[in-house]
């Protein structure tokens, strides 16, 4: 069953980090393009990171740039957002993605398989 998982969020204080984790089944992830997407209430989903077949290439949102890191390990089938210094305009519904097609543009219409998402809260 061709499934992604996400897990690892929570509630962070200002400041604070997290990683979360996206595990799949079913499938091989290393002829996906990961993206790592979020939406926060009231807003559209956005593109936080995506990363390559092979890890090569990664590409963040101004708005993470320097505080969020992409990886993933194909040989545990699993992706990951390192998160730093979170801000509370970082909160969101933080969904996995992969690309069929392995696009490096790194908008949600190029990704076809979604997990059901993790939430993380930054608040004091």
């Amino acid at each position: 069953q061709f499934q992604l998982a996400e897990s690892g969020g929570g509630l962070v204080q200002p400041g604070g980090s997290l990683r979360l984790s996206c595990a799949a089944s079913g499938f091989t992830l290393e002829r996906y393009t990961i993206g790592w997407f979020r939406q926060a209430p009231g807003k559209e989903r956005e593109a936080v990171s995506c990363i390559s077949t092979r890890g090569a290439s990664a590409a963040y949102a101004d708005s993470v740039k320097g505080r969020f890191t992409i990886s993933r390990d194909n040989a545990k089938n699993r992706a990951y957002l390192q998160m730093s210094s979170l801000k509370p305009e970082d909160t969101a519904i933080y969904y996995c993605a992969v690309s069929s097609i392995a696009t490096m543009i790194c908008h949600d219409s190029g990704f076809d398989s979604w997990g059901q998402g993790t939430q993380v809260t930054v608040s004091s």
